[in-house]
Order: structure tokens, then sequence, then C-alpha cells
């Protein structure tokens, strides 16, 4: 069950570039820097991540970032999920992601699930975190 919102983030693409296709289909790694929300502390946030298509025409993705609080307190996560096209340069991604941090700030993340929607178009980024309860 979903909880409550815990984070909105806006930014845009910063580098992208194509993968070798290792036998899993074409593969794209984005990296985005966003600023936002985050447990209702302003962020600072920066993810890599690699979108696959698969043969459906959906993507599968996977990513690393990391973020900072604007006291300077840092956390990182990993997340995964599926992303679908919407429409001319736009995808639409759903999945989870998980934080760990030893800030005060963010101490909330540590060993809980967050369900994400995320939208990209042409660039430019914004998405939501819902506590997974």
């Amino acid at each position: 069950m979903l909880g409550d919102q815990v984070g909105e983030v806006t930014g845009q693409a910063i580098s992208t570039r194509v993968l070798g296709d290792i036998g899993l289909g074409p593969r794209t790694e984005i990296t985005h820097h966003q600023v936002g929300t985050l447990c209702g502390v302003q962020i600072d946030s920066t993810v890599t991540y690699v979108g696959t298509m698969r043969p459906n025409g959906t993507l599968a993705g996977e990513g690393t970032g990391f973020v900072v609080t604007a006291s300077g307190q840092t956390a990182t996560f990993r997340g995964t999920g599926v992303g679908r096209f919407t429409g001319p340069g736009t995808v639409s991604w759903r999945g989870a992601v998980f934080y760990e941090t030893s800030g005060e700030e963010l101490s909330r993340l540590n060993g809980i699930a967050l369900a994400f929607e995320y939208t990209v178009h042409d660039g430019k980024s914004e998405g939501k975190q819902f506590e997974w309860k």
C-alpha cells in the first residue's frame, strides 16, 4: 500500500550515451540533475540510470544516485523500474527506490522502500516518491 508522499523533484538530463547491446536489447545511459524536497528537506540529486528496450516496447531501468541536503548531509540510493513511451520524446517510469544515509535529516529513509513515478519529456524530468508500506 502506498503511504505519504515523501519526495518531489524536477530537473533535466545532463548526459546521455548509447551503450552497446549485450543481448538484452538497445541500452541508453542517462544522468539527470534534479532539485526538490525529500522528507521536507531541500535537496540536490544526481542519478544515473540505464534504460534497456525490451521486445514488448517497454523499458527496464536500473540506476544509482545521491542526494545532498541544504545543510550538506548526503544519502545514496538505488532503484529499479519499468518505463513506457507515452508520446513523442516522453517516457513514464514507475518503480522502487531504496536510500541509505548516516545523516539525521533523511534517516527516516533507511530500511524502507519508496515507490516512485517519474516522467521524462525532451530531457526534462519530474518525479514523486511515496513511502511503500
